[in-house]
């Protein structure tokens, strides 16, 4: 049993520096949202402000062509915005399906170890350490939160059209709310999980009934 927990300890040490980097690089991706979608909101209310104008009464009326010209650079403008989100959206793409995979491999080890583990081991816990369960539990609670997101990310993007004015310029709300509903560090926590489990997991090994 001794040897397979420590195989876990150390696949969870490996799985917890990984997740670290990975999450600021998360981070990173998602501070970049909120401007861009700042200067989507902005072009959103220049856009609609430009079709209340009364272009016929205003010496531009004379120039038929700039109200689409106009139009057109302003399209122009919200389609670069949304290229620069959707690499965005490639970055936490890429953070979720790395997470993702890693904690496949962790829980893969440990249904290979299971066995020679028992379901006592994996649920007991110690004075300062939380058990493998509760670690291998953290490890999908932080999937869950990536790949939830992701998801929101993605359908956030989906819905923004410039035919839809009025939703593109609440577009920092509507992205405030979304963080709002994820604003507990899941990660955190969970690192701070494995690091009690990889510091403290010999003491389960020697604990009474091991």
């Amino acid at each position: 049993m001794a040897a397979a927990m420590a195989a876990l300890a150390a696949a969870l040490r490996e799985w917890a520096a990984a997740a670290a980097r990975q999450d600021a690089a998360w981070r990173a991706a998602l501070a970049a949202w909120a401007p861009l979608l700042g200067s989507l909101a902005g072009l959103a209310a220049q856009m609609r402000a430009a079709q209340r104008l009364a272009w016929g009464g205003s010496p531009l009326g004379a120039f038929g062509d700039v109200r689409a010209r106009l139009w057109r650079k302003q399209r122009g403008a919200a389609e670069a915005l949304l290229e620069q989100l959707g690499g965005r959206r490639a970055e936490l793409r890429a953070v979720r399906d790395a997470v993702g995979a890693a904690v496949a491999g962790v829980l893969r080890l440990y249904e290979e170890r299971a066995a020679e583990l028992g379901l006592a081991a994996a649920l007991r816990r110690g004075p300062r350490c939380p058990s493998l369960a509760d670690a291998l539990e953290g490890l999908q609670d932080v999937e869950r939160h990536y790949r939830h997101l992701y998801l929101e990310s993605k359908l956030l993007l989906l819905r923004i059209s410039c035919d839809s004015l009025a939703d593109m310029e609440a577009l920092p709300q509507s992205w405030e709310r979304i963080l709002e509903r994820y604003k507990d560090d899941v990660v955190h926590d969970t690192l701070l999980k494995i690091s009690l489990f990889v510091d403290n997991q010999r003491e389960l090994c020697c604990s009474p009934g091991s």
